[in-house]
């Protein structure tokens, strides 16, 4: 039976952390969906450390940073996969258009064909992404951009998602429960 699952929340809320113990909860075989880059020594050096930790859970990792949905199709025999982040995800497709090359209806659009993917998987799909939309408007265009993108795309999941955990502080409050 098919699931979805968003996880939003801030920075350093505990999002990760809290959908890898809700996909611990089955059977391995488990993967890993990451669209974080490789930006840097410090971010690649978490990257590794990261893959490491879960590699001793027996989880599959896959790095993908725009084409979500050939990814999924690549995971789809197995029982629960974790897809960290669509917050990246969105990062990944403007570095890749080009700054504001990517407009809010486009991301609709992506966001749509990509929910549509994951709602013909089997299995439980555990989403995490960040809600950008809770402090001050940022005083940059680009910014104001991206977390209008970013705000777009998490109202389509979290419409189409069986339920939704907004993470403060480390504890999860649910928001939208099957």
């Amino acid at each position: 039976m098919r699931k979805i699952t968003l996880i939003t929340g801030g920075c350093r809320s505990g999002k990760s952390a809290y959908a890898l113990s809700q996909a611990m909860r089955h059977a391995a075989p488990r993967a890993f969906l990451a669209t974080c880059p490789r930006m840097d020594d410090e971010m690649a050096a978490r990257i590794e450390r990261h893959q490491k930790e879960r590699e001793a859970d027996q989880w599959h990792t896959v790095e993908e940073e725009t084409n979500l949905s050939k990814a999924l199709t690549a995971l789809e025999s197995y029982p629960v996969i974790v897809l960290d982040c669509l917050t990246l995800w969105i990062n990944n497709l403007l570095y890749h258009q080009g700054t504001l090359a990517l407009p809010e209806e486009r991301m609709a659009e992506l966001t749509e064909e990509f929910v549509t993917k994951c709602e013909t998987q089997s299995g439980h799909l555990i989403v995490v992404t960040n809600e950008t939309g809770l402090g001050i408007t940022p005083t940059n265009d680009l910014a104001r951009h991206f977390r209008d993108l970013v705000g777009r795309c998490n109202q389509i999941f979290a419409s189409r998602a069986d339920q939704v955990v907004l993470m403060v502080s480390g504890i999860p409050v649910t928001i939208k429960a099957p």
